[in-house]
């Protein structure tokens, strides 16, 4: 009877840290906060990062679900779902992601809702699948929390595309070395009181000399690209307006031929339409191009969406092809099964706040 005890008790202890295979199941299910589960999550949001040219970096915030699945001849394949928040961070900006600071609540946040498939082969991670999509915080949501706090507002608004401007123009007027162009608005709110518009945008520095500039036209961008990210608040006054711009220009940063790199923009009310790059998606040494939706022309963030999209399904190195739902089933004889349900700790624990 001790022994019948002891088993069953063993058995909910697996029970807790995994969804044993079972029939009709072809994968298995682990906890939303178990550290493998966490290390491929991770390895997803490196993937957002290096993937994505606009907006800003995102980080880890929410594990929702977790599958396993087999892999012939030999890993797994973690189908994996997650939440991420937009961080101050810009992607162009090298700081380490664990050194950038969350967008909070009151300045409006953004949510990212991701869906991999994450391959396990040989201890190593790598992605297979991606799909993500982000928004901002609602705006009742925003109220709640600061009632007087600004909203996103269009980045090609009139008001937004003029405070870049003259924030620009202000920033090489004082500046010593290249010129800088706009690479993208990145980020815009109307605030009501003091009267203004606070922006957030990209450059990137040319050949040309800011002191000397007549024609920005011929300016170019240098061999090796030089990055700055600049927040600026064009204040309204009485008989003219006051723009106050701090801009960080980061180190050079030598670029690969094959490397996609973001290309310097015109600010406009009304942009042009253009037809984005086709995306990639990794798949182990194959590559597969994926053309992303167009992006929305009065966007107020860079949607994950446009970053890159996913396909049904991928093809390994090895020729073999996997679809998640269709692995075959696995039974292990030697892992005991709970009596009774088992626990599903999942979704994982929250990391900084809930949208």
């Amino acid at each position: 009877m001790k022994s019948l005890v002891l088993v069953l008790c063993l058995a909910q202890l697996w029970g807790c840290h995994s969804a044993p295979h079972g029939p009709g199941l072809g994968y298995k299910e682990l906890n939303c906060d178990d550290p493998e589960t966490e290390q491929a999550a991770l390895v997803a949001v490196d993937y957002i990062n290096t993937h994505l040219l606009q907006g800003y970096k995102h980080t880890l915030n929410q594990i929702d679900k977790v599958k396993v699945w087999p892999r012939r001849p030999m890993g797994e394949v973690f189908e994996i779902e997650i939440d991420t928040l937009e961080t101050t961070c810009h992607v162009l900006d090298p700081t380490p992601l664990v050194n950038c600071s969350v967008r909070q609540l009151q300045q409006h946040a953004v949510e990212g809702d991701c869906d991999f498939h994450v391959l396990k082969q040989g201890g190593q991670f790598s992605v297979l699948f991606a799909k993500c999509d982000s928004s901002p915080d609602s705006a009742e949501d925003v109220r709640k929390v600061c009632p007087d706090c600004p909203l996103l507002a269009p980045l090609n608004d009139t008001r937004v595309v003029h405070a870049v401007e003259a924030a620009l123009a202000a920033f090489n007027a004082r500046n010593n070395g290249s010129y800088f162009q706009l690479v993208e608005v990145s980020r815009a709110q109307l605030v009501p009181l003091p009267f203004s518009t606070y922006v957030e945008f990209a450059v990137a520095a040319t050949d040309c000399v800011a002191k000397e500039v007549t024609d920005p036209a011929i300016c170019n961008l240098l061999a090796e690209k030089q990055y700055g990210f600049c927040r600026s608040t064009l204040t309204e006054k009485v008989g003219g307006e006051d723009v106050a711009v701090t801009c960080t220009v980061f180190q050079t940063q030598p670029q690969p031929d094959n490397t996609n790199t973001p290309t310097p923009v015109v600010a406009s009310a009304v942009p042009a339409a253009t037809q984005p790059a086709a995306a990639v998606v990794v798949v182990g040494p194959l590559v597969v191009a994926a053309p992303p939706p167009p992006a929305p022309v009065h966007r107020a963030h860079y949607d994950l969406r446009h970053a890159f999209t996913g396909v049904a399904s991928v093809e390994s190195a090895s020729g073999e092809a996997f679809h998640v739902g269709k692995a075959p089933t696995v039974v292990q004889p030697s892992v005991p099964v709970a009596a009774g349900p088992v626990v599903r700790p999942c979704p994982g624990r929250i990391r900084h706040f809930k949208i």
